[in-house]
């Protein structure tokens, strides 16, 4: 080997070296950050595991509300505060021909029954609070306003708790204090109805709405049609009743309901209910008149509802009527004014109303309602006295008109005429409003 080709392959080797030198100092390099960032993120991994073990945790404890406290030996446990809550106001304008209010002749009514008085006021405005209180109960708790000779008056309408769908009961339970089954417009809230005031059958035999405290057992059956079947135990402390002896029950009530379609457009229900107790002292007539013994009712309701469209929303006609019938055996007595002696009474009265509604566009509906009674002439002890018929029977006639912007806001006009007693038709100008914000349930057909 040449000189020359000495040096050539000893400066060849010396670069291959310094290049394998150099290429291992990349892979180490390379190696050295590869590492770093594998800890790095193995740290972060690492710490996003703790804070996820950390919130598991967290969740299975109870927070503040739901707080287990022990007192007297029991465990008690809070529930989350989250009802739904609701107010509907509801105010009036009224204007009557008759500045005194007439009396119902042959009828002793309750407060609620009375016609009130004119000029501007506040008229039954409510405030709602309801929640599912767990997977099988549902609450319900209404306050209303009402204004009673000048001064607000807060009265619980309703108060009570009833098993939800799905709860595994046998039946329906509803119990507490509640707008009972009974007629058409009993389970509904004033604000709801189609006219400003309630036909005379429910002003006179239940002082406006039936509301005692008790429970109901209602069951739907499974049949082809919507049939539905129920009864009820009271204590009998609201009208038709009062004053009960405080032991057992004082007042009890069946109903029965079927209905269904008809055609593509058409539906239809009935109804038929009795609810029947005695009183220690039904006290009426702003406490002048006073009944003792046992009441009966019966009533027989129909509705039938027709939306030539298909959609009730922009068009429906509406038929309702109802009728009543109370048997009473007992005794009436009064004082004051038209103060009689205690007598015995035995006798049968009814009366009836039927009403119609059409909505043309979904802002606007018309409706018309006849209601009337039909009294009991009596003699003997009671005859010529307030609770004596005298040949007379009192009715009402209404036609009305409101529009209504939304769910929550509606504005009605009334012009109406009652004759309580013979001789006296008292005409009638009602302006309402009634506004409702936040919770605001659906409305029962």
């Amino acid at each position: 080997m040449t000189n020359t080709n000495f040096r050539c392959l000893v400066a060849a080797l010396s670069f291959l070296a310094v290049t394998s030198g150099h290429a291992q100092e990349d892979v180490s390099d390379l190696r050295e950050a590869l590492n770093e960032l594998r800890g790095e993120y193995e740290q972060r991994i690492s710490d996003l595991e703790k804070k996820l073990e950390e919130a598991i945790q967290s969740s299975a404890k109870p927070t503040d509300s739901n707080a287990v406290v022990e007192a007297g030996g029991r465990a008690i446990r809070g529930n989350t505060f989250n009802p739904s809550i609701g107010i509907v106001l509801n105010g009036q304008f009224k204007e009557f021909s008759e500045r005194t209010a007439p009396e119902m002749t042959g009828f002793a009514v309750g407060e609620e029954g009375e016609r009130g008085t004119g000029g501007l006021g506040l008229d039954h405005t409510e405030i709602n609070f309801s929640a599912s209180v767990d997977d099988k109960f549902y609450g319900g708790l209404t306050y209303a306003l009402v204004e009673e000779g000048g001064a607000i008056v807060t009265e619980v309408e309703e108060a009570y708790v009833e098993t939800l769908p799905g709860a595994g009961a046998p039946a329906k339970f509803k119990f507490g204090k509640a707008l009972w089954t009974l007629g058409y417009l009993n389970e509904q809230h004033a604000h709801t109805d189609d006219f400003v005031d309630r036909p005379l059958p429910y002003k006179v035999y239940l002082n406006g709405s039936f509301n005692d405290d008790g429970i109901q057992i209602s069951k739907i059956l499974p049949t082809e049609l919507y049939n539905e079947i129920g009864l009820g135990l009271f204590r009998g402390s609201d009208f038709p009743f009062g004053t009960p002896d405080g032991q057992g029950i004082g007042a009890n009530s069946l109903f029965w309901r079927v209905g269904g379609d008809i055609g593509m457009n058409g539906t239809w229900r009935f109804g038929a209910y009795r609810v029947d107790g005695e009183t220690g002292g039904r006290v009426t007539e702003e406490g002048t008149i006073t009944f003792i013994g046992d009441t009966d009712l019966k009533a027989y309701d129909i509705r039938y509802t027709y939306a030539p469209t298909g959609n009730e929303n922009s068009q429906e006609f509406t038929l309702t009527a109802e009728h009543f019938t109370r048997n009473e055996n007992g005794t009436y007595g009064a004082t004051g004014d038209e103060a009689f002696a205690t007598a015995a009474y035995d006798a049968q009265t009814s009366g009836y109303y039927v009403a119609a509604t059409y909505k043309w566009i979904p802002q606007a509906r018309v409706g018309m309602r006849y209601s009337k009674m039909k009294n009991v002439d009596l003699t003997g002890a009671l005859n010529d006295t307030a609770v004596d018929g005298q040949g007379f029977n009192p009715s009402q006639k209404t036609v009305m008109l409101d529009w209504t912007n939304s769910e929550y806001s509606r504005i009605r006009l009334q012009l109406g005429q009652e004759e309580r007693s013979a001789g006296n038709n008292d005409d009638q100008i009602i302006l309402q409003y009634i506004m409702s914000f936040g919770a605001h349930g659906a409305h029962k057909y």
